[in-house]
């Protein structure tokens, strides 16, 4: 029992003129759709993942600071 994925729409075609361009176009906006989702999740976790890659990379520095002396602004 093998599952198979199509990315063809299923629809009524019109015949071989009308059924490339709406492949050329349903693949555009399957495109379109992986790369807004893409970056929507790679905002989100570069918003939540940038201050604690900055406490790792500080704490892994060679003058070892206190966790307070990394978070403080001065």
């Amino acid at each position: 029992m093998e599952s198979t994925i199509s990315l063809k729409t299923k629809g009524k075609g019109k015949g071989s003129k009308g059924a490339s361009s709406s492949d050329d176009k349903s693949k555009f906006d399957f495109v379109k759709e992986w790369s807004n989702w893409s970056l929507k999740k790679a905002k989100v976790a570069t918003h939540y993942g940038f201050i604690p890659l900055i406490i790792i990379i500080g704490m892994n520095s060679d003058p070892k600071p206190n966790l307070f002396q990394l978070l403080s602004p001065v």
